[in-house]
């Protein structure tokens, strides 16, 4: 690999006009297919083999054209303090937002809550719903803007009006100015590590080159294949952190091996033939954990691992080709200014703050394991209390109004009537279709938790009919949980007295039912994952120890990034000071999502960081020493890398939209663990306590596994370096003519 990637930096080095104007054309390409496709379609949460998704598809069969297709809005309706809405004026106000509203463009139909019963008891609120004929993805502007202006004419009569549904529904934002607060801070890095404009502007320009391609690649190919909004965002995130940390390895390299004197071709090709292998392997195994996601059998998660496994490819390629091509358009750009201005190179340095650290962690190994694995531990505690969910409504800003309508519905109706049940009755082998239905409407109202069940709706041919339960508390509460359980573990009984069967389904059935099977995936994945962490590291570092080293490292860094996530988002820790205004369920795909991309993360440090430490023992080191040589030469870059992944994740959670606010955190706080404690901390830790075992292999296996030079031996000694390096610590470079 590393001699194929070496000829690959040489060929994109000297064409470099062909490999700048090809990528040029790819995006334009896409980016003309992006103009041209239709909008994407809203996000869809068909979950096969769950009994809410069953019982959604047998009401779709039974009534066609009724399980909810088209949009709807539910608007609320809260009197003046001290006032009723069914007072007179109040009353002829909201029976003229019906009236208005059911004439507008695409409304199918809307209720007139007096004659619906839709008032509360004490007589404050009221709620108006207005069905729609298209889904919400399709309804026009005019059809918005007028149900908008019957609303603001009702306000202006002294009514509060909220809307809730999906009609009007405030859109999330795109996540460009998260994007744009992780690249100015990725660019202060990079030119703090680096000390030059043009070496900490190319990864960032070669980054967004690639987050261009793939955004509008999703965007081209999002009606075809229902690429969501939400599966670009993390597209983006994916994209940009990995091609940032990607270039800038190959970079950081390129100045190494300028360092040693040699030309600027050839420094490219060794760049992208040493870092390059490695940032190959890095990426595969993102690119495995991420498309391993579709294993889990959930549609909407196989769509978001594979756009972002598509990104993170994307960023592999253009980091093999596009860096090294416009290395090769300003070969001594990247370099420091002292070495640009022709000054002489510092004095090689045989010590810097990586090495430093590096040797203090050899000298007390056991303290400094002990106390980053009691730490991650600590932190992992709030992981045993997950609870995953998918929240709603209840979980927006409450600038948003379909927040206020939540709170205003809950206040008036009682906590559970946001998340009603639905049963949906199959009476087609009973002999009385409708004492079936009563029967199975009555068992369940009796059941504790249910406030009240609506009377039983019949389809056309009489065989099937669809109920109503209002449970006492809300839709993200555990007694929820425990009633939708109760209900259906009653189901033999009553249906062995009513001759009908019945299944729950509705929204809040429908997310206790995912975060289930999200749960129920997590520990199979996850065992999946570090199995295969230890296998890929087999093969690369050709050691028992350090594969098992590096895969209870990661299982710690996900455990603890799993449990601030719970302190923070469920438990409500500095939840304010994340503009978290709703603590609830974590979402149901966050933790099985993390886990894949966190894969990948710590394998990309283990691989970049060990890789140099092996490269050193190899070549003669002691272990203790090589631990040393290994992060003098690599630790800096690391930590940069690691600096810019979590500034690129933590812009994203100023997002509005609560998954993507939740992920950013998690990555975030996942690559803080993973890199500063488990790779620059507890790997060197147990390397020094282990000594020379840690690269020992049987023989047997030695001859079995393929050999992967991920150092780049194979061209090192092929072509020796004319000089010896100069400064470790700033490795500067001596101009080409």
């Amino acid at each position: 690999m590393a001699t194929f990637l070496y000829h690959v930096g040489r060929v994109a080095f000297r064409w470099r006009w062909f490999v700048t104007f090809l990528w040029i054309a790819v995006l334009a390409a896409v980016g003309f297919a992006a103009t041209k496709a239709p909008a994407a379609p809203d996000d869809g949460f068909a979950m096969p083999g769950i009994e809410s998704q069953k019982a959604f598809d047998l009401l779709e069969e039974r009534f066609p054209g009724s399980a909810a297709d088209g949009a709807s809005a539910r608007i609320v309706f809260i009197a003046p303090s001290g006032e009723k809405v069914t007072a007179t004026e109040n009353k002829a106000v909201i029976e003229d937002l019906v009236d208005e509203a059911a004439d507008g463009p695409q409304v199918a139909g809307a209720v007139n809550p007096f004659q619906a019963k839709a008032v509360s008891e004490d007589g404050t609120t009221a709620y108006a719903t207005v069905s729609f004929k298209t889904p919400a993805a399709d309804l026009t502007d005019a059809g918005k803007e007028h149900l908008e202006r019957a609303v603001d004419q009702a306000r202006d009569a002294g009514l509060t009006v909220e809307i809730g549904g999906d009609a009007l529904a405030t859109q999330p934002a795109a996540g460009g100015s998260a994007e744009m607060i992780g690249i100015a801070i990725a660019a202060v890095v990079l030119l703090i590590t680096f000390g030059s404009m043009a070496a900490a502007g190319l990864p960032l320009l070669t980054a967004v080159i690639g987050v261009a391609v793939s955004m509008t690649a999703i965007i081209a190919l999002g009606s075809t294949f229902g690429l969501s909004l939400t599966s670009g965002t993390l597209a983006s995130m994916l994209g940009l952190a990995c091609g940032i940390d990607y270039a800038l390895f190959v970079v950081s390299r390129y100045r190494e091996e300028r360092g040693k004197g040699r030309a600027p071709r050839e420094a490219a090709g060794m760049a992208v033939g040493t870092a390059g292998s490695a940032v190959v392997f890095a990426g595969l195994t993102v690119v495995i954990a991420l498309a391993g996601l579709s294993v889990v059998g959930i549609p909407m998660l196989t769509k978001m691992g594979l756009t972002a496994a598509g990104a993170v490819v994307v960023s592999v390629l253009i980091c093999l080709t596009l860096v090294p091509a416009l290395l090769g358009f300003w070969p001594n750009a990247v370099l420091a200014r002292r070495i640009r201005k022709g000054k002489k190179p510092r004095r090689t340095k045989t010590d810097n703050a990586g090495s430093r650290w590096a040797r203090l962690v050899v000298r007390h190994p056991l303290p400094v394991l002990l106390l980053g694995v009691v730490g991650l531990g600590a932190l992992a505690v709030p992981a045993a209390d997950l609870q995953l969910g998918m929240p709603g409504d209840e979980a927006k800003p409450t600038s948003t109004t379909e927040r206020r309508a939540y709170d205003a519905l809950a206040d008036g109706f009682g906590p559970g009537f946001n998340g009603p049940l639905t049963i949906v009755v199959d009476a087609k082998g009973a002999d009385d279709p409708k004492a079936a239905a009563s029967v199975i409407s009555q068992r369940i109202a009796d059941t504790s938790g249910v406030v009240s069940v609506s009377p039983a709706r019949f389809n056309e041919a009489g065989d099937a009919a669809v109920l109503s339960a209002t449970p006492s508390t809300s839709p993200t509460d555990a007694r929820t949980i425990d009633l939708v359980k109760t209900i259906r573990a009653e189901r033999s009984g009553i249906e062995q007295q009513s001759g009908a069967t019945y299944e729950v389904t509705g929204s809040t059935a429908m997310n206790i039912d995912v975060a289930k099977k999200f749960q129920d995936a997590l520990v199979p994945y996850l065992v999946v994952v570090v199995g295969l962490a230890i296998v890929l590291l087999l093969f690369v570092f050709r050691s028992l120890l350090v594969p098992l080293k590096a895969a209870l490292g990661y299982l710690l860094s996900v455990l603890a990034s799993l449990g601030v996530v719970v302190a923070v988002f469920q438990y409500g820790h500095g939840a304010e000071l994340l503009g978290v205004e709703q603590t609830g369920p974590i979402m149901s795909m966050m933790p099985i999502f993390l886990v894949g991309i966190v894969f990948g993360l710590a394998m990309d440090y283990e691989v970049f960081l060990v890789s140099r430490i092996r490269e050193a023992y190899v070549h003669g080191d002691r272990p203790g020493q090589a631990i040393v040589s290994g992060f003098r030469t690599s630790a800096r870059v690391v930590v940069a890398a690691a600096l810019i992944m979590m500034a690129v994740f933590a812009g994203f959670v100023g997002a509005s939209e609560s998954m993507i606010k939740m992920i950013g955190f998690g990555l975030a706080a996942a690559v803080l663990f993973d890199a500063f404690v488990v790779r620059m901390a507890i790997v060197p830790a147990v390397l020094a306590l282990l000594g020379d075992r840690a690269w020992r292999l049987p023989r047997w296996l030695d001859k079995v596994l393929p050999s992967i030079d991920i150092e780049g031996e194979a061209i090192t000694r092929k072509h020796p370096a004319p000089s010896a390096p100069v400064d470790q610590d700033n490795p500067e470079l001596v101009l080409s003519r």
